[in-house]
């Protein structure tokens, strides 16, 4: 008895439909089987998003690098970053390093 009720059922009917049946099939293919899946479509947006990130980024660091290179086309801006930067120095000039000690990385002996 309970076969036959199920069968009288609006919606089993509608379900048993062939063009329903197919249109049902063909979207679980679509969303989940797919080379071109729902699934995929969305992981491949979220690479894009994380690219554009990157991307937003680098050209951030390639303006900031840019007016570096701008500064660094004075003579005195390039002499005052080498002597920041790699310690030279003039003949006859002395270069003191003054090192503070919470910048110093001393093991503590324990």
């Amino acid at each position: 008895m309970l076969i036959r009720d199920l069968y009288n059922k609006k919606w089993f009917k509608f379900m048993r439909n062939i063009y329903v049946l197919v249109l049902t099939a063909f979207a679980i293919w679509m969303i989940f089987f797919d080379a071109n899946s729902l699934l995929i479509h969305r992981e491949l947006n979220q690479e894009i998003k994380k690219l554009e990130k990157q991307r937003e980024f680098l050209e951030g660091e390639i303006e900031h690098d840019k007016q570096i290179l701008d500064k660094l086309s004075d003579n005195e801006e390039l002499e005052k970053f080498a002597r920041e930067k790699y310690y030279m120095k003039k003949e006859n000039e002395e270069i003191f390093l003054i090192e503070y000690e919470d910048s110093l990385k001393i093991k503590k002996n324990e």
